[in-house]
């Protein structure tokens, strides 16, 4: 029969989160040549770019309150920037961590699903009372679910695809909408309008629309002369039509999905999207 002593010492330890001041510390239980090992703390560089991206969305809220609508939308791209480099920087670095990942998900339900639906309520939706509420809140509620989704199928889905619209896209229509017309307030039908496409976008991020990742594009491949040329243009373009050419671009991004099942639809090749096993 086990003793005593052998059977409280295959109990799993308590982690320890004490530490000097009065706030707590993290004790994070990684794997490490097959064994569990613990490890203190936090990486900083990471947490940083999560950080700043937590803070743009929290700014953008509050610019919205007062009225800075373009300086709302502006933040909300900053935070796009800023999201898109602290994964990249994890990976650069080796400091990737699930406390990384959980910090990153909460960070982009802050500028990804309160901030938009905040910033385009404050401008425009309020003045439609219950409907402009109710448009508001399914963009909130699909940007929790739609990021509940993807934590749970990681490693699941296949990573050239996004299933549904990814919430920094999403977050990007609505943005670059208040952006490109925050100087005059939509109203009647333009506000009805503004209110559904809120809702729209919200529905795509909980769709099974397959959006490309382009993490399956080859940076160091070469192309067609003729291709830089179209960047430069491309680039020209938005300088002259910052506002228009990201919302332009947004959009097109955000359809191209539903457009292409459209597609298939008609043709009869429509197909559910692909699991890995």
């Amino acid at each position: 029969m086990m003793s005593q002593h052998e059977n409280d010492s295959s109990k799993q330890e308590p982690v320890d989160n004490e530490g000097p001041l009065p706030f707590g510390d993290l004790v994070e239980e990684v794997s490490e040549n097959g064994k569990k090992v613990r490890h203190r703390g936090v990486y900083l560089l990471p947490n940083l770019f999560t950080t700043g991206a937590l803070f743009c969305g929290f700014y953008a809220i509050v610019s919205a309150m007062n009225g800075n609508f373009a300086q709302a939308a502006i933040a909300i791209f900053g935070s796009m920037l800023l999201d898109g480099m602290d994964g990249r920087v994890a990976r650069m670095t080796n400091t990737q961590s699930a406390f990384g990942e959980q910090y990153d998900s909460l960070a982009d339900m802050v500028s990804f699903g309160v901030a938009p639906a905040l910033v385009v309520f404050s401008w425009v939706l309020q003045d439609l009372g219950r409907w402009g509420w109710a448009a508001a809140f399914v963009y909130t509620a699909c940007a929790a679910l739609r990021l509940a989704r993807f934590n749970t199928q990681i490693g699941v889905v296949d990573k050239k695809y996004f299933m549904g619209l990814a919430s920094p896209a999403a977050a990007s229509i609505i943005a670059a909408t208040v952006w490109v017309w925050f100087d005059s307030k939509p109203e009647g039908v333009w506000a009805v309008g503004v209110a559904v496409l809120t809702a729209f976008s919200g529905l795509l991020m909980v769709s099974n629309f397959r959006y490309t990742s382009f993490k399956g594009i080859n940076f160091r491949g070469r192309v067609p002369f003729a291709f830089m040329l179209l960047v430069v243009l491309v680039f020209a373009s938005l300088i002259i039509y910052q506002e228009q050419g990201v919302l332009a671009i947004a959009v097109i991004y955000g359809l191209s999905a539903p457009v292409i099942w459209l597609f298939h639809f008609v043709s009869g090749k429509s197909k559910l999207p692909k699991v890995s096993e």
